[in-house]
Parts: structure tokens; C-alpha cells; sequence
């Protein structure tokens, strides 16, 4: 049977429309959110299950825009990958496009605390991050 070791959640921005933060990179990761899990009394096969939300807005002047969402098993964008997953922008809708995910990491490397973070990246510049955004993860061994 599954025990519990831990749940966080990183809130970035809790309603439509509440912040305005322009990806100015093109293809460079940008923080969305981090969590610090606690495992120090962990079993065997230890799993993090991940969840997260980015919304985002077209530039006035809309083009082809490639989205990608990453988490690492980490700080920053180089340390190990757990999920990846990349995802073109639709053109005809004016308004804010939400992006999701669920990850999931089987058995990571024992440590006291695995800290995971999310990254958004476009291929466009001027894309817009409107919220909601939100990153969670619960941890779990046997």
C-alpha cells in the first residue's frame, strides 16, 4: 500500500487575467513554479506525481508559436528532465490558451527534500503569461 509523504503547491497566479508577464526569449525557459517535496522517511519506490497550469496570450500581431512545458528534478532548466512536452498555439482564439500538465517521476534518487521545478519556453516573442498558473506535486512511497 501507498503512504503519503507529501503535497505542496506553488501558486503563481490564482485568476484569469491577474498578471502580465511577457516571455521576452525566444526558446528560453521561464519559471512558472517550484515545490520542495519532504521525503527523509520514505520506502521503497518513491513516486512524485505533478500537476501544472500556464495561461498564456498571442501577441497582437499572432504567429505561428510553439509552446513547450518542462519540469526538472532540480533549480534550473539544466538539471535532470522529468517531463517535456511541447504544443503549438492556436491562432484563432483571441483570449488567453491554458496549457497543462501531469508528470510523473518513478523512484528519483534518495534525498531529505526533491525539489522539482516548471518552466515554460515559446519560439515566439511577445507571448504573454495571463494566469492562471500553478504547479503541484504529491509525493508517495511504498
Amino acid at each position: 500500500m501507498a503512504r503519503f509523504l507529501d503535497l505542496r503547491t506553488s501558486q503563481n497566479a490564482s485568476y484569469a487575467n491577474s498578471i502580465s508577464v511577457p516571455i521576452l526569449a525566444i526558446n528560453t525557459p521561464q519559471l512558472v513554479g517550484r515545490i520542495g517535496l519532504a521525503t527523509q522517511n520514505a520506502g521503497t519506490n518513491i513516486r512524485v506525481t505533478m500537476f501544472g497550469t500556464v495561461s498564456l496570450q498571442l501577441p497582437l500581431l499572432p504567429a505561428a508559436t510553439t509552446i513547450t512545458l518542462t519540469v526538472v528534478r532540480g533549480t534550473l532548466p539544466t538539471d535532470p528532465l522529468v517531463y517535456s512536452a511541447t504544443e503549438n498555439m492556436n491562432l484563432n482564439i483571441t483570449g488567453a490558451q491554458v496549457f497543462t500538465l501531469n508528470a510523473l517521476d518513478f523512484n528519483p534518487p534518495a534525498a531529505a527534500q526533491l525539489t522539482y521545478t516548471m518552466f515554460v519556453s515559446s519560439s515566439l516573442v511577445g507571448v504573454t503569461r495571463v494566469g492562471p498558473e500553478s504547479f503541484s506535486g504529491i509525493a508517495a512511497s511504498d
